[in-house]
């Protein structure tokens, strides 16, 4: 796996899911995925912005709420290409994923959804990508 270049000292890293976990809690790959076919997960995800990882608590699958926690990468990450390659060339969403453990050294309490049209938006937006079978890259 290719290493990023973030400088992580200076980078704050987030994770968005509806899980429930608390400091010190490991977030691992090989878990069913909390996105679209909900495969055996190669990798796990982390972002250095607070809006891509919001999307990852309000999209992410099951019915407790969203959380978001603060993570430490405990080895080497890369770019995201189902945003990066896909979506957001340069990676401006600093979306990221590894196949190293996350660490949650906390959680980050007050944080502000996207609206329902907001919402209702990216989740009618990801049926339609469904529908055209259109998945996660997952290589």
């Amino acid at each position: 796996m290719p290493e990023t270049t973030v400088n992580t000292e200076q980078e704050q890293f987030y994770h968005g899911t509806k899980a429930n976990l608390k400091p010190g809690d490991l977030i691992v790959p090989g878990f069913n995925s909390n996105y679209g076919q909900r495969k055996n997960a190669k990798y796990v995800y982390l972002t250095a912005t607070l809006d891509a990882a919001i999307w990852g608590a309000e999209l992410a699958v099951g019915d407790e709420p969203g959380r978001i926690y603060l993570v430490e990468p405990t080895g080497p990450f890369e770019d995201d290409p189902n945003l990066t390659d896909k979506k957001f060339p340069g990676n401006p969403t600093k979306s990221y994923r590894t196949q190293e453990p996350l660490r949650v050294v906390g959680e980050l309490m007050d944080w502000q959804g996207h609206s329902p049209e907001q919402l209702k938006a990216m989740k009618d937006n990801l049926e339609r990508l469904k529908a055209l079978g259109i998945e996660a890259i997952e290589d």
